[in-house]
Formats: C-alpha cells, structure tokens, sequence
C-alpha cells in the first residue's frame, strides 16, 4: 500500500475526527477504514456520560463496516486525534488505537485474513506512523482461539 493511500486514510480521518461527539474529554478522534474495494468507511469518538458507554471512533468505523456486511474486506486504517480548541483539533503527535480498538481490528483481521494496515496521524495530518496491526497487537485472541474457521 502507497503512503498516498495512508495519506488518504488519514485525511478522511481528519474529516470525521470534526464530527466527533467529546464533550467529557474534550479529546476528539476519527478513524476512516479502507476496504478492498477502495471505498473509505469513517467513524469518529461518541462519549457518554456514563464514560463506559462511550464508543471509539475506530470501533464506530468498524461497526459500520460489519453492518454492510464487509468486516473480511477490511485492508487498512487511518486514525487521527487531538484536543479541542474552539473550532479546530490541536495534536502534533500521531495517536495510536487503544488496547480495545486493536482487539476488534484483530477480529477484522482474522476474519479477512490479512494483516491490517494502522496509519496513526497527529490531529494536523502532518505526521504519520504506518504500522501492522500484528506488531501492534502480538499474540492476539480472536475467532481461531475459539475454534471458529473464517
């Protein structure tokens, strides 16, 4: 994959990370997933005020993405995040998936058979990290712990 496509992931991230729903943490982020197709499913943050209800923006992307059906078309990832302020989303470091989010790309993974790529962006685009989902998550659990064939 074209760090142009990583680029294109992050930026589509950068757009979604503008709807983001953090009023609790003031902290803001977006996922945009690339399918095999070349299509781009975004997703962003939805806090709660219960915070354990609150929904990543990587899990968001992703549950759309299984709700058409095409959680084994699942290639890549461009997340991006930062703090809010005013109209804009201040962050010069890329942010990296939590534990969580790379257990449920773990599970997109296993069941595509591939190993997903992570484009971590800081909040301004400019800076970009590429990284295997299995380096980020080694060892992971998923469907073939359970004996479930994809």
């Amino acid at each position: 994959m074209t760090e142009v496509a990583g680029q294109v992931l992050i930026d589509a991230a950068r757009t979604a990370a503008a709807n983001a729903h953090a009023p609790y943490s003031n902290f803001a982020v977006g996922a945009a997933v690339l399918l095999t197709d070349g299509s781009i499913v975004p997703g962003t943050n939805f806090e709660n005020a219960s915070y354990g209800l609150s929904l990543c923006a990587e899990t968001v992307a992703l549950a759309a993405v299984n709700m058409a059906g095409r959680l084994r078309d699942v290639v890549a990832i461009g997340i991006v995040g930062g703090m809010i302020r005013g109209d804009r989303i201040e962050g010069t470091a890329p942010i990296r998936p939590c534990g969580r989010c790379r257990q449920v790309l773990n599970e997109a993974a296993q069941v595509g058979r591939r190993d997903v790529l992570v484009y971590c962006g800081s909040a301004t685009g400019d800076e970009i990290e590429r990284h295997d989902l299995s380096d980020l998550i080694p060892y992971a659990f998923g469907p073939r712990d359970l004996g479930v064939v994809v």
